[in-house]
């Protein structure tokens, strides 16, 4: 049984808010003080669109988070209580599923959310679903860390699918659980960061030019059109949605991060 403190579903629903809440603010919040406050002058030189968001563009982003927070946290009581009726099997014995499995799912659900996020994405991206859903995400064309979570709650609801829909094939151990959460978040408000830390050369590298920068996701937000993957670039460039002047828009930031 995983954290079977109470049986009364509100105790158990703000457990789970507070802690959306924390991650939230620790990652995203963090990353908004350290870079767009404290060392904003510092690192101008690497920012993607030079121009910073207006303020009323950054009490939206947090107004949207944090509705967000809630129905992620309505999902993470469907989790817990499918747990215990049995639907999905959450389990605190590495040796139950084997230390091999055990270490694989951390890989294996951040690839199962790669492609779930990129079919869905594009999805919500239809006409006819995009104004509904979708928008009020990109309503934050020059995005913050902040914009993170800020998604209309019925795409807050297409998003937390993803650990009940893994849960449904696969067993996940609490850990697996845990990283997965903050290596998204993470990675997350990396791509909403609006900054490229990335080396020159790097969409073109062998290896990590299937790797998304903050480039990627901060081209999808100022142009709404291609570059529509998560984690990796492998989805994007098998369907060739790339946007056709990723690699030089990612080279010429660069240029100007050296000329600064």
């Amino acid at each position: 049984m995983i954290f079977d403190l109470s049986d009364n579903p509100y105790v158990i629903f703000c457990l789970i808010l507070l802690l959306l809440v924390i991650r939230y603010t620790l990652i995203a919040g963090s990353a908004f003080i350290y870079f767009w406050i404290w060392k904003k002058d510092k690192f101008q030189k690497f920012r993607i669109q030079e121009k910073f968001p207006a303020k009323d563009k950054l009490i939206y982003e947090i107004k949207y988070s944090f509705l967000t927070l809630l129905i992620f946290a309505i999902n993470g009581i469907g989790v817990y209580y499918g747990n215990k009726s049995g639907l999905f099997h959450i389990y605190t014995n590495i040796d139950e599923s084997g230390r091999l499995y055990y270490y694989a799912s951390f890989l294996l659900i951040l690839l199962f959310h790669d492609t779930y996020f990129y079919w869905m994405h594009r999805a919500i991206h239809w006409k006819p679903l995009y104004k509904y859903i979708h928008k009020v995400h990109h309503n934050s064309t020059n995005p913050s860390p902040l914009a993170a979570f800020s998604f209309h709650p019925w795409e807050s609801m297409f998003e937390a699918l993803i650990i009940p829909l893994y849960l449904l094939v696969l067993p996940l151990h609490f850990h697996a659980i845990v990283f997965f959460l903050i290596t998204m978040t993470v990675l997350n408000v990396l791509g909403h960061l609006g900054y490229e830390f990335y080396p020159s050369g790097f969409t073109n590298h062998w290896f990590f030019k299937w790797i998304n920068t903050s480039t990627h996701h901060n081209m999808h937000h100022k142009f709404f059109e291609n570059n529509y993957g998560l984690y990796l670039n492998f989805w994007d460039r098998l369907m060739g949605t790339n946007h056709p002047q990723y690699t030089e828009i990612f080279e010429n930031i660069k240029r100007r991060a050296l000329s600064s």
